[in-house]
């Protein structure tokens, strides 16, 4: 599957990264292709194109703070988990059947 991923917490450093990084870590050993955009003290990084989005089979949420833009991703399913599920046990985010 294809997934596009926003990662969040309330301070946007250390945890906002880490999930990211094993978000993209897990997407890749189950076969997966993803991007991932984060979003905290720094604002948005590495934001998602229109093009990204679109081409998305789902959206992954792992976020403990409201998302910025969320709107872009009313019309792709999705699976929202806290931060620390990214951390904690990723490949079960995976398993999760997008809303």
């Amino acid at each position: 599957m294809k997934y596009v991923a926003i990662t969040a917490c309330p301070t946007g450093i250390a945890h906002t990264y880490m999930a990211a990084e094993q978000l993209e870590k897990t997407a890749k050993k189950l076969g997966h292709e993803i991007k991932v955009e984060t979003q905290g003290a720094m604002g948005i990084e590495n934001e998602l194109s229109a093009s990204d989005i679109k081409n998305a089979d789902a959206v992954i949420f792992a976020v403990d703070i409201m998302v910025e833009m969320e709107e872009r991703f009313d019309d792709i399913p999705k699976i929202k988990v806290a931060v620390q599920d990214a951390l904690r046990d990723p490949e079960s985010i995976f398993a999760k059947t997008p809303e």
